[in-house]
């Protein structure tokens, strides 16, 4: 079967699958009920991650070969979906969570054999390969870090799909540029399996009556997905695809969000962990940009930010440039973030008079 009957067919069976699974998530309580943070009309079925799982199980055990890192992946992925299922239904502990996905990152490390132990030259012009002990704990917070990066942005309509899309993309384009054809159609079949969630949540071509959410089962399947592939990418245990440093602008809008928020959370006393309403889409919506202007300007920041990696590391930039030019870029999205309300209070009084606020 060819790439493009591949994802044709990944397209048409994640799409079947949503309205299977709407329904049954209406059945058991699978449904997003409005509260204080959760502004919608309306119980939303949390089934776009549940959909985009199934339809790639069938498409791995389809089109590709099946070996013991295949085998593990899809162990590790089902396992988080189950968490996330538990999670979307009853409302898990953090540490709950937090647990489990140690777990599976102990089990990519002991048994898939695949840790972040070759950070490349980013820190000073040679190669740094940390020790075995190190690269554990790193891997452990690298797969902790990813799942929940791409967990914490799901908060407007499109744009975990659209800024997994950006970092599907950009993988998968090097996968190919380096003779991975494999992981490269894996990428493809991702985002193709994500299109018809991404098309119901926005209410295309149905409306709002067929809306549905990915939920917490689809976000950290995501995040999981996103470092299993940057580890397999930049680690030389194959094939150098990408080097690690390129990484880190292909994440680059997750990752910023997350530690902003989080570093937030702490300085005012609170569990990093707690939910609230102070996200990069939030604070888009609350200087007056409508849902759809946020979802656009966020994944063309992000758009730019894995191009920049992508040329950057096609043309060999120095790795050590990369990695200070990304600490720039974080220190200013970080600057700005934590004084968006004194900046947008200057820009109203000495130039957008007319730009609204918004509770």
């Amino acid at each position: 079967m060819s790439t493009s009957t591949s994802v044709i067919f990944v397209f048409c069976l994640s799409f079947m699958s949503l309205f299977v699974f709407r329904k049954l998530a209406k059945r058991i309580g699978l449904v997003d009920k409005p509260n204080e943070r959760k502004i919608h009309i309306g119980q939303i079925p949390l089934i776009g991650g549940i959909s985009i799982y199934f339809t790639l199980m069938i498409a791995l055990f389809t089109f590709f070969p099946v070996t013991q890192s295949l085998l593990l992946y899809v162990v590790c992925s089902s396992v988080l979906i189950v968490l996330g299922v538990l999670d979307d239904r009853f409302d898990l502990s953090f540490k709950s969570r937090l647990i489990v996905q140690a777990g599976i990152s102990l089990a990519m490390i002991l048994v898939g054999y695949k840790s972040l132990h070759y950070l490349g030259a980013m820190f000073s012009g040679s190669a740094l390969v940390i020790p075995t002990y190190l690269s554990y704990v790193v891997t452990i917070f690298a797969v902790i870090g990813a799942i929940n990066a791409f967990n914490m942005v799901d908060g407007i309509d499109g744009l975990l799909g659209g800024l997994a899309s950006v970092t599907f993309s950009a993988l998968g384009l090097m996968f190919y540029l380096a003779g991975n054809d494999f992981l490269a159609l894996y990428c493809m079949l991702f985002v193709g399996a994500m299109l018809p969630y991404i098309m119901l949540n926005l209410g295309f071509p149905f409306g709002r009556r067929f809306k549905v959410f990915m939920g917490d089962a689809g976000s950290m399947f995501i995040g999981f997905t996103v470092i299993w592939l940057l580890i397999e990418a930049s680690q030389p245990d194959n094939s150098l695809v990408i080097r690690p440093v390129t990484a880190l602008w292909f994440i680059a809008l997750p990752l910023m969000d997350m530690v902003c928020t989080m570093t937030r959370r702490i300085k005012k006393g609170q569990s990093p962990f707690k939910p609230d309403r102070e996200h990069l889409h939030h604070i888009c919506q609350r200087i007056g940009m409508t849902s759809t202007m946020s979802l656009l300007v966020i994944c063309s920041f992000s758009a730019i930010m894995a191009i920049v990696g992508v040329l950057s590391d096609l043309y060999q930039a120095p790795e050590f440039i990369m990695f200070i030019s990304f600490l720039l870029v974080f220190g200013v999205y970080f600057t700005v973030i934590s004084n968006i309300w004194r900046i947008t209070s200057f820009l109203r009084k000495h130039f957008l008079t007319t730009l609204p606020l918004r509770d």
